[in-house]
């Protein structure tokens, strides 16, 4: 028996249908991915910077003025009454006055009404006036004491509550803005309610009134009055028919009307005499709107 020498093949090495997918797979996926890359880099180079935060500013004024307007004015009003600096207005009839003049009428007697509140709240004691005159320069009053002029906000704004809404409505829009109610009573003491939109609202009581910084408004015309005695009764608390009653903004809503106010025109506060809002439905809430403006 002779042996043989048995050859066997070299082993060949070559790629296989699995080799040549999966390097394609490979490729592409890195291919991608670098696109990907590049458009994520163009991106963020060309992405607009943000928008500066704004500031949250308060608006600052300085109302006041002289009573009789500029001091400089050479143009008196004598009277062959003594003079009295306290004097209370007399009011004459006449059946030829003008549109204007009643307007006029009207906002006068507004704004002693607001400073006869003013007094309430301050010292509990009302002011019966006096009879007498007072010399003047015939010029409307621009407002009371130093400052830069014009009229200050709880003499300037007026804010209507729908009328149609009901009591609860209405209790949800004042809780919504954060609006207190308060009420001065007989013995000088100085009632708030707060929590309006539960059941029994929750009431405390202070001595005065002084240490109040919150700006606040009285009623002047409407009938949403009787609802505001409505919720002091359901806080157990019993307002008369002649109680003075105040609405207390907190300062977020007092900035915001303001803001408000300065869009809607543009007119600097000193311009300005009256300003009207409104209260409406926004979303699931509530939002104050200018109705009107009256400039000087």
């Amino acid at each position: 028996m002779s042996l043989k020498t048995i050859h066997r093949p070299a082993p060949v090495l070559r790629d296989t249908l699995y080799d040549r997918v999966s390097s394609w797979t490979i490729a592409m996926f890195v291919g991608v991915a670098g696109l990907c890359l590049c458009v994520v880099a163009i991106w963020l180079t060309n992405r607009l910077p943000a928008p500066p935060q704004a500031v949250p500013v308060e608006l600052v004024e300085a109302p006041g003025g002289f009573e009789d307007g500029s001091p400089d004015e050479t143009l008196r009003v004598d009277s062959p009454e003594p003079e009295v600096h306290d004097a209370s207005p007399a009011e004459v009839q006449s059946d030829t006055t003008e549109i204007a003049e009643a307007l006029e009428t009207v906002v006068e007697l507004s704004e002693s009404a607001t400073q006869q509140v003013q007094q309430q709240f301050d010292t509990g004691i009302q002011s019966t006036g006096k009879t007498g005159s007072a010399k003047g320069t015939g010029k409307k009053g621009l407002g009371i004491g130093p400052g830069t002029g014009g009229m200050p906000r709880e003499q300037r704004w007026y804010v209507r509550f729908g009328d149609r809404a009901g009591v609860d409505e209405y209790a949800k829009q004042l809780e919504f803005f954060g609006i207190e109610l308060g009420a001065l009573l007989p013995d000088g003491r100085l009632v708030y309610i707060s929590k309006l939109n539960q059941p029994t609202p929750v009431s405390r009581f202070v001595a005065s009134g002084k240490n109040e910084q919150r700006l606040y408004m009285t009623w002047q015309g409407g009938d949403r009055r009787s609802a505001d005695v409505e919720l002091f009764k359901r806080a157990s608390i019993d307002v008369r028919g002649d109680t003075a009653i105040f609405h207390f903004y907190p300062k977020p809503t007092e900035t915001m009307l303001a803001q408000l106010e300065l869009n809607y025109r543009n007119r600097p506060v000193t311009q300005i005499r009256r300003t009207y809002f409104a209260v409406e439905t926004a979303g699931a809430g509530y939002q104050f709107s200018v109705i009107r403006q009256i400039h000087y």
